[in-house]
């Protein structure tokens, strides 16, 4: 019986079975293998408890230790005078240019907490984003059987906030709320978001209706496990939300709209930029071994849409054993293009 050549980890064939290497987690052999250790995730392919590895002993970023985000001084400008201006940012580019990753950055570098995110859809409306309230869940809990000593939960337990009604509660500091993909929602969306941008404020009107004995009404919030207290059914923000909308330029938006947003296109980084991603988020080391790959990607970039992450993708690879040799081989499947034409 003739054993088969084992593929070569680039893409090609050779004519002995190619050697194993911790790199070859999956083998394709078919023999069935138990303890595999499996390596460290990229840093930005970490969840859980793994995505705080590396934090301080109170939880927080070191200062020495950078977002890995890069953003060249005009468009910091453009950030900025959102921020003087409480204004929303209207974030355009390509594919993987670093649009939804803009309001981590911003989160993080001034340290505001979690990313409230609103990933927006054909489907979405603003009562999603502003709150949701659970009518059938309240009526089923009220004609549940109780004895005289027992009460139905509260209204508030049945309204939940969503992702922009959370970043209206009134704090200190603002919050940072991520608008996914608006040009992906209704025609109106758009005009529907214009009130509560310039009002930073909205009704809950099944709150409002409450009797004066219920002034005060705690309500969930987008947070996980999080409370805000409702006064008379309006959340009225204090401190106007960091606001980062992207848009996929599938279509265009009301003047209207436009009128109150702050606009960034964010260009495809430059060679210099992408070695300084890397370094960012792959350490100074792995710049030896990325020069090659960098022009590779930029060569590839020119006829065809490819995302930063996909050139970290191929040095993190290298960095993991693999060769990466081939432009036509494994690289090629990692720095597929993203537009028709692979």
């Amino acid at each position: 019986m003739t054993s088969q050549a084992e593929p070569h980890p680039d893409g090609g064939d050779t004519s002995a079975p190619a050697e194993e290497t911790p790199w070859q987690i999956f083998r394709g052999t078919g023999e069935k293998r138990t303890g595999v250790p499996f390596p460290a995730a990229p840093p930005w392919r970490r969840f859980g408890a793994a995505r705080t590895a590396g934090l301080d002993e109170e939880g927080g970023t070191p200062p020495d230790r950078r977002t890995g985000y890069v953003i060249g001084r005009p468009e910091t400008e453009v950030v900025n005078a959102a921020l003087h201006l409480r204004r929303p940012l209207l974030v355009t580019g390509r594919p993987g240019v670093g649009k939804t990753s803009l309001a981590q950055a911003i989160a993080d570098e001034l340290d505001l907490g979690k990313v409230l995110r609103w990933s927006v859809n054909s489907r979405s409306t603003l009562q999603d984003a502003l709150y949701r309230y659970d009518a059938i869940g309240r009526l089923q809990e009220s004609n549940l059987p109780r004895t005289d000593s027992q009460v139905p939960p509260p209204i508030g337990d049945f309204v939940r906030l969503g992702p922009l009604g959370t970043a209206l509660v009134p704090a200190g500091t603002p919050r940072v709320l991520l608008i996914d993909e608006l040009d992906k929602g209704d025609v109106d969306l758009p005009n529907d978001l214009l009130t509560v941008f310039e009002e930073g404020s909205f009704e809950i009107p099944e709150l409002s209706r409450l009797p004066e004995t219920q002034p005060n009404v705690e309500v969930f919030t987008a947070d996980h496990g999080g409370r805000a207290t409702v006064e008379r059914g309006y959340i009225t923000c204090t401190q106007f939300p960091v606001v980062v909308i992207t848009s996929n330029g599938e279509r265009d938006f009301p003047p209207a709209f436009r009128r109150r947003c702050l606009p960034l296109h964010l260009a495809d980084p430059s060679d210099t930029q992408l070695m300084e991603i890397i370094s960012h988020h792959l350490g100074e080391d792995a710049l030896a071994d990325a020069g090659d790959l960098v022009e590779t990607f930029m060569a590839r970039r020119s006829v065809g849409e490819l995302a930063t992450d996909q050139l970290l993708n191929a040095v993190f690879l290298r960095l993991e054993g693999l060769r990466l040799d081939d432009p036509e081989g494994l690289l090629k499947t990692v720095l597929h293009r993203l537009n028709a034409g692979g």
